[in-house]
């Protein structure tokens, strides 16, 4: 495994260098996987491992979701019993709830050397509950992608994968550890980190129930709610609680993290946010430390189950869901997204279409024929620019040498520079002054602080 630091803290993870895909392969190459159910996570696992060339077959109550991604009745998709006899590698997939249901006719067909996988800690970590116990002489396996099976799909057709963890309860045939990277490389993983079943289950649900679902949630009706009460139209309220979020400024966390989203705000939006974040941390925090010690003591989980077991759980689930759907916010927003652009995409002129837009580095000095760069990615082709820049830059750099001789004066024709600069997309640079002390100013987006020069 390969040490990535990881703020300070030094962690192994299994990355494709690593655990190859032609590796995992190889590893998988006898093996059949039975992938049980076919609901959430189980149509993107089932598809990336096929299409990834391992051996996959279905067992599912259900069959008409399965027929339309291409499983075929009697070849790759089975009722559930024959396909867990078939399979030497059973992946689990099938709901919390659904889980302790089908455990008994799962133990079933569960003979010495196969593995039995998970994507979620949930039903051996509460087996209190669940009443799974899996017998000793099979390995019990742990391939948790960190995101919804929509996007373990998505991510996987774009090429950009989706981070998992992975842990081995149980390793009886002496390959356990082997057999849960393969899998986890097959199912489309950008690298594996290694967890325990208990800390996946507390962190997942923890996590969801926090930041990624529930507090997301409640803090966008809290700020909305306040936005209407005050006199704000449904539009503004939502495009300054949802759709900057979304559709702007979540991006930039996604490229390059937090500061860069900072970095790349106002000088209002920069101040206000780092102002207001503590008070946020500090409102926040006994709520997430309670969250935190509800899932640890179970009673999420017996909630979970209790809620999930019942009949009538997908009426009680559509009419919550419903009641979310027709609220003046989600209201608002259903009519916001209709109302996004849907053109055709921008096309750059002749000059700049072989060059890419957008960077999330800070821009190294360029090795092309161009004579100038914009920040953004773009070069200048244009020959009356590459003419006449060269030229305002040697009387700049003359009246700034001057007014440095002259004394006193020197940090106007700073912050004059400073504009210049930013009206040119935010920088630039030129050959033969990659090295120069103005170039700090190309970095500001990265380094806050910049030089003295």
């Amino acid at each position: 495994m390969a040490m990535i630091n990881f703020g300070g803290v030094e962690e192994e993870v299994v990355t494709r260098k690593e655990f190859s895909l032609a590796k995992a392969r190889k590893t998988l190459k006898n093996e059949t996987i039975a992938v049980i159910g076919y609901g959430v996570q189980a149509p993107a696992q089932a598809l990336n491992l096929k299409d990834n060339g391992f051996n996959v077959i279905i067992g599912a109550r259900t069959k008409d979701r399965a027929k339309k991604d291409g499983w075929k009745l009697g070849v790759d998709l089975f009722d559930i019993e024959e396909a867990l006899d078939k399979g030497t590698i059973i992946l689990f997939l099938v709901s919390d709830a659904g889980q302790k249901q089908l455990w008994p006719t799962v133990k079933k067909h569960l003979s010495a050397g196969k593995a039995l996988v998970f994507s979620h800690g949930f039903g051996l970590v509460y087996n209190d509950i669940t009443k799974i116990n899996p017998p000793a002489d099979i390995d019990v396996l742990l391939v948790a992608p960190k995101g919804s099976g929509l996007n373990v799909r998505r991510n996987f057709l774009s090429g950009a994968g989706i981070n998992s963890s992975f842990a081995v309860s149980q390793d009886a045939s002496g390959k356990a550890d082997d057999r849960c990277k393969a899998l986890g490389i097959g199912v489309g993983s950008g690298f594996l980190f290694p967890t325990t079943f208990e800390k996946e289950v507390t962190s997942d649900l923890t996590g969801e129930r926090g930041i990624l679902m529930g507090a997301l949630c409640g803090v966008m009706e809290a700020q909305y709610e306040v936005l209407r009460k005050n006199g704000h139209s449904p539009s503004e309220a939502f495009n300054e609680t949802v759709e900057e979020l979304t559709q702007s400024l979540i991006r930039l966390v996604d490229e390059n993290g937090m500061d860069w989203m900072y970095a790349n705000c106002s000088v209002t939006a920069q101040r206000g946010a780092l102002d207001w974040r503590p008070k946020f941390k500090k409102a926040t925090l006994p709520v997430f430390n309670e969250l935190y010690k509800s899932v640890k003591s179970g009673k999420e989980a017996a909630r979970t189950m209790r809620m999930g077991s019942r009949k009538d759980y997908k009426e009680i689930l559509e009419k919550e869901l419903t009641q979310m759907s027709e609220s003046e916010m989600w209201m608002a927003g259903k009519a916001v997204r209709k109302l996004r652009p849907k053109g055709k995409k921008w096309k750059a002129p002749a000059a700049l279409a072989d060059v890419p837009r957008h960077r999330n580095k800070r821009p190294r000095f360029s090795k092309s024929k161009n004579p100038l760069r914009f920040r953004g990615g773009f070069f200048l082709q244009s020959p009356s620019v590459s003419t006449w820049l060269p030229q305002s830059i040697q009387l700049i750099q003359s009246l700034f040498h001057k007014c440095l001789r002259a004394g006193g004066v020197h940090h106007h024709v700073n912050d004059g520079l400073t504009l210049l600069l930013r009206l040119f997309a935010g920088g630039f640079q030129c050959r033969g002054l990659q090295n120069h002390p103005w170039n700090f100013y190309f970095g500001h987006c990265q380094k806050r602080k910049p030089p003295n020069h």
